[in-house]
């Protein structure tokens, strides 16, 4: 888990645009066809007749319209009908009608599987030096993406109350889970940025049992470390390494608690007193009333206040205040949030006019 410079990293991004460049239809199609995916692919795949477009041929030529700077159906199937051409194969037609009713037909849980499929796989390839005191660490992060303004969009995903109707545009929130060493996308929970649940704190939620197994490490930011999210991770067995929720209803000090050297302490956080509306009575009951936690002040350089950490990670002989803001740092010196991920593959804009029916 070494340190990215910030050469290395304009490196890595400079190769990803490189090979999203490149990406056709039968690159995607070999990859998903490979001895790694093939069996997990036809695991997947709905009854259907053997055609033109195929599911597994459909979900490539998407896969690479996708990436590509011109996103029409129309562009896809033209080169698409070029390459089969090229390679000896009688020609096709260039109407895009067959390939959208495919498109259409694609079960959207078999693009979930494969892509927690490949993750997973990526995560189990991972060698020992990767991974932090042989510990998996993984990070949760959130971003939102724009979509065309139609109203099937707008009835899903509708724009934020703060922007006056008409001038602004649909708006889905992502929430996913990497794996910090290998920078794979283990899982993604997406939903609308309004209304009951739509939070990124309940976006993970949906998340925590299909991405984390006992022993991990969970890295986030302020967005998380919240008292029932902190039970809920120790109940599983699962570490806890976020920035403090300043700002929302916690302060510290660190005149109180169990000192653990400089800026450093174990504090107690009380349970809350309101039940949120999204947990049950009973869950709420079965909560302790206090949880055990570590802080500790983190100084993220000159004329920086820094940030306040916290942590279940409270023994400081097993993990020193060091280590763990080393930790913390890697978070984002690999850059691998969804931030750079949709801005390298070019997805911060969604092309599609309909929404997708998860």
């Amino acid at each position: 888990m070494d340190d990215f410079s910030g050469r290395n990293r304009s490196r890595q991004q400079q190769r990803v645009r490189k090979i999203c460049e490149h990406a056709d239809a039968d690159l995607f199609f070999n990859a998903l066809t490979d001895d790694g995916m093939l069996d997990k692919l036809e695991s997947l795949l709905p009854e259907h007749r053997e055609r033109l477009y195929t599911p597994t041929q459909t979900l490539s030529l998407f896969l690479a319209q996708a990436l590509s700077e011109d996103r029409t159906c129309q562009h896809a199937v033209n080169e698409w009908s070029a390459a089969r051409q090229v390679a000896g194969f009688s020609p096709i037609s260039t109407s895009t009608a067959a390939y959208c009713c495919a498109r259409q037909r694609l079960p959207t849980q078999l693009i979930r599987e494969l892509v927690r499929h490949s993750g997973h796989e990526l995560q189990q390839r991972a060698v020992r030096p990767w991974k932090w005191k042989g510990r998996c660490v993984k990070m949760v992060d959130g971003t939102t993406l724009s979509m065309p303004d139609t109203e099937e969009n707008q009835a899903k995903y509708p724009q934020p109350k703060t922007q006056q109707p008409g001038v602004g545009f649909p708006l889905c929130r992502l929430v996913g889970i990497l794996d910090l060493s290998t920078g794979g996308v283990i899982d993604v929970a997406f939903g609308a940025c309004e209304g009951k649940g739509s939070g990124e704190q309940g976006l993970l939620r949906q998340l925590l049992d299909s991405c984390l197994n006992k022993g991990e490490v969970l890295l986030g930011d302020a967005f998380f470390p919240s008292y029932f999210l902190l039970w809920t991770l120790q109940l599983m067995g699962v570490d806890c390494l976020c920035e403090q929720m300043g700002g929302r209803g916690r302060s510290t000090d660190f005149r109180r608690g169990e000192s653990l050297g400089t800026r450093d302490h174990l504090i107690s956080y009380e349970k809350p007193k309101v039940k949120p509306d999204w947990l049950s009575q009973a869950d709420y009951d079965t909560a302790p009333e206090t949880l055990r936690v570590r802080e500790f002040r983190c100084k993220a350089g000159k004329g920086n206040k820094g940030k306040t950490l916290v942590t279940t990670m409270c023994c400081p002989k097993r993990y020193k205040k060091g280590e763990l803001k080393e930790l913390y740092k890697q978070r984002w010196q690999i850059e691998i949030n969804f931030r750079h991920i949709k801005t390298t593959l070019g997805m911060d804009v969604l092309s599609c006019k309909k929404h997708p029916r998860w």
